[in-house]
């Protein structure tokens, strides 16, 4: 497989799949998503493969977060797609695919690449990760799965000061708060994932993918919430507070937001 934005290691039955746009410290755009929604879509086709690493390249960024330059003069009905075409192609993706999904956090996971995390089926920290969902900096609110998935994991208090006070936490406070399972020196964490991942593949493939269904089936009761957030997430697009948002950071300056 041949991607522009990805690239996929085999080793037995595990695969790493690395998002590779260093540059951009692995920001999600169009192209990346595509690239991975395709790939994981192989992936779990083929039945060899028993376990699945995701993890960004080089020591800085797991994803930073969205491409916002992709976006930022988007309408309200564009705003509703980008979110709705995102979490059918990918997160929900990850979130339901039979083939077991580990994210390897290896420095930033801001914005989408914390929602991306958030999809999978557990998650790794190294010591330098620093995690968020800086939306409403921005005059918008997380598009892909943020507002569903980060209470369930850390519970609706916790969520909604890290929503709400757009900030970041660090590696140790994300596992007091059971967001990720482990955090080890940057070194150690692939070899952490590999260890695990490799105690996955001894078990039962069809067990497993029964569990994962399983296991998400006790979460179902919010889609509404899904559906919710992918038409508030629209409808920020419509809002002057988000034309500042997206405009103060690309042009990196302090946002002056109106409240409209």
């Amino acid at each position: 497989m041949n991607f522009e934005n990805i690239l996929i290691e085999l080793n037995s039955s595990l695969a790493t799949v690395i998002i590779n746009r260093p540059k951009k410290l692995n920001a999600l755009n169009r192209a990346t998503i595509k690239d991975l929604s395709k790939a994981f879509k192989t992936l779990d086709k083929d039945k060899t493969i028993r376990a699945i690493i995701l993890t960004g390249s080089g020591e800085k960024a797991f994803v930073a977060g969205a491409d916002i330059s992709e976006f930022a003069n988007y309408s309200v009905k564009e705003g509703k797609e980008l979110a709705a075409k995102g979490q059918q192609a990918l997160f929900n993706l990850i979130d339901n695919l039979s083939t077991p999904v580990i994210a390897a956090i290896n420095g930033f996971a801001l914005g989408g690449g914390l929602e991306l995390a958030m999809a999978c089926h557990f998650r790794i920290a190294s010591n330098n990760a620093k995690m968020g969902l800086p939306e409403v900096s921005l005059g918008v609110i997380p598009g892909y799965g943020g507002t569903q998935r980060l209470p369930q994991l850390i519970g609706k208090g916790r969520a909604m000061e890290l929503i709400m006070s757009a900030g970041m936490i660090e590696a140790e406070k994300a596992l007091s708060y059971g967001l990720v399972n482990y955090v080890v020196p940057q070194e150690e964490l692939l070899p952490l994932c590999l260890k695990i991942a490799g105690r996955i593949t001894n078990n039962s493939p069809v067990a497993i993918s029964y569990a994962i269904k399983a296991v998400n089936a006790g979460f179902m009761s919010n889609a509404k919430g899904f559906e919710t957030e992918i038409n508030a997430f629209g409808s920020c697009f419509g809002t002057a507070d988000f034309r500042e948002g997206t405009t103060a950071f690309l042009e990196k300056r302090k946002a002056e937001f109106p409240g409209t």
